[in-house]
């Protein structure tokens, strides 16, 4: 959102509500839309039962404390997450009449999650315009934008400072307590390394 503000364009917020266990991070889109003063922040409310068998939805399956091998699919991927994600943006978009989908997805410091990749972004931008009315009319291109997709951790929040990112007013975690971080999940540990990296002191606030 920083970066999309940077350039110069309009803000229209989207967030899901899937019934997540880091549910917080709600809190936290609601601040930085109101920080980089979107037109608007809509929070979108999924049914859960459609993404189960993760660690991040089902209460059942814990979310795992430490690293995952890079050839392996953590536990906390959630089913067409980004699919979901991205089909709302898409349907908000030709709403609105706008052409550009920003999304924070990345490839280099990251889970390894297969919506997350490259291919998969380019798959379906392909789609996207191959779908809409707008498109077919010849009245708007739809462009996904993924300025962190090729960018290390340290990389993200250097520019994340530099664009005046309050990092404590964010988090990363998968097993908040409190809305606060763990500390030692994937997410927590890699953005660690992240900080540690950037030359700037970590922010997070942790449990």
């Amino acid at each position: 959102m920083a970066i999309a503000k940077n350039q110069g364009f309009e803000i229209h917020a989207l967030s899901f509500d899937y019934g997540q266990k880091h549910a917080c991070e709600l809190k936290y889109a609601r601040f930085n839309a109101r920080k980089f003063k979107a037109e608007e922040h809509r929070i979108v409310k999924l049914d859960r039962k459609f993404f189960l068998n993760s660690a991040l939805t089902d209460k059942n399956i814990e979310v795992k404390k430490g690293s995952y091998s890079e050839k392996e699919i953590p536990l906390t991927y959630v089913p067409a997450r980004n699919t979901v994600f991205l089909s709302y943006a898409l349907a908000y978009v030709e709403t609105i009449k706008a052409e550009h989908i920003f999304i924070g997805v990345n490839s280099i410091d990251y889970s390894g999650y297969p919506d997350c990749r490259p291919e998969f972004i380019s798959a379906y931008e392909k789609m996207a315009n191959l779908a809409l009315k707008e498109v077919v009319e010849k009245k708007m291109k739809i462009i996904i934008e993924t300025p962190l997709m090729f960018l290390t951790k340290s990389e993200i929040i250097i520019i994340g400072k530099k664009l005046g990112i309050d990092y404590s007013k964010t988090i990363s975690c998968y097993d908040p307590v409190d809305g606060k971080a763990c500390g030692h999940c994937d997410s927590c540990l890699l953005r660690k390394r992240g900080f540690e990296g950037s030359g700037y002191k970590d922010e997070t606030v942790y449990v």
